[in-house]
């Protein structure tokens, strides 16, 4: 089925005669679950850009992340620019966002905050909206290998005057951070190499490989993270890193041998895992 390009209104689920649940129909059998949901967005982006409907279903149904098509991902209320190439911010990961909010209450009136792997800032840019919200300034500071997410990060987090660096985890903060982090957000990337071929296509596909491949335990890039973090954390500063459940208790291990208090903190609301390293 094709759809002829739509015009620039939206109504009552249409664009141009053409009803979501068409749209919705081959979205289905390409195995999207929310099919309505997405063909709804879909349209509403065709619409509003003036672009080829068609297009767009065709992109989706060959594994584009529905996120690259729109522009955006919804994370923690706020829209969030990503695009090709940008690792999409997982809805579980609010809860990473949530803990490290809970723990900065005791960072003081003004906390220090870095998103290390920061693909699109997502985590920082919630963050930090959250504490502006509640009457507190932060220093925000966001860094990633990727030259594609450090654009979208920038572009993301300017408004809220943070500086972005690229390179690799530490190696391109500057030096005034070491040992003022009071807040040391790092979604390492944490799946198995050899379970990357089995991840759904929108993932192992669009999404570098860099954000997702996490060495042969899925913690190789965690261990050099947890290696450094003690000399950037302030004293009482908290490292927060999403895992998979069974990498769990792994991982407060190797937290512990680099001298930090561990815990795993795991929420069921977000099927979500978390570890946790405070600096004595």
């Amino acid at each position: 089925m094709r759809w002829p390009t739509p015009g620039p209104l939206v109504q009552d689920g249409r664009v141009s005669g053409v009803e979501v649940a068409e749209v919705a129909a081959q979205l289905r059998v390409a195995g999207c679950v929310f099919a309505e949901e997405e063909a709804r967005l879909l349209i509403d982006a065709a619409a509003e850009t003036g672009g080829d409907l068609n297009g767009l279903v065709e992109e989706r149904v060959s594994g584009t992340p529905l996120e690259h098509l729109l522009g955006w991902a919804e994370f923690r209320g706020l829209r969030v620019a990503v695009g090709p190439g940008v690792f999409v911010p997982r809805q579980r990961t609010v809860f990473l966002v949530e803990e490290a909010l809970a723990l900065a209450g005791g960072a003081g009136p003004a906390p220090v905050v870095v998103d290390l792997c920061c693909g699109s800032g997502a985590l920082g840019l919630a963050l930090a909206t959250a504490l502006i919200a509640e009457g507190r300034p932060v220093e925000l500071a966001a860094a990633d290998i990727e030259p594609a997410a450090v654009a979208y990060a920038q572009r993301n987090l300017d408004p809220l005057g943070a500086a972005v660096f690229q390179g690799d985890l530490f190696a391109p903060l500057p030096g005034h951070l070491r040992g003022r982090i009071d807040i040391l957000l790092a979604n390492t990337p944490y799946v198995p190499s050899d379970h990357i071929a089995g991840m759904p296509p929108e993932a192992r596909d669009h999404e570098p490989r860099s954000a997702l491949d996490g060495g042969a335990d899925g913690l190789d890039v965690f261990r050099r993270v947890a290696a450094d973090a003690s000399e950037w954390l302030a004293p009482g500063g908290h490292l927060l890193v999403e895992s998979s459940p069974d990498q769990a208790i792994v991982a407060t291990a190797i937290l512990a041998a680099h001298g930090l208090a561990a815990r795993v903190a795991e929420s069921e609301e977000h099927y979500a895992t978390a570890v946790v390293g405070t600096r004595p």
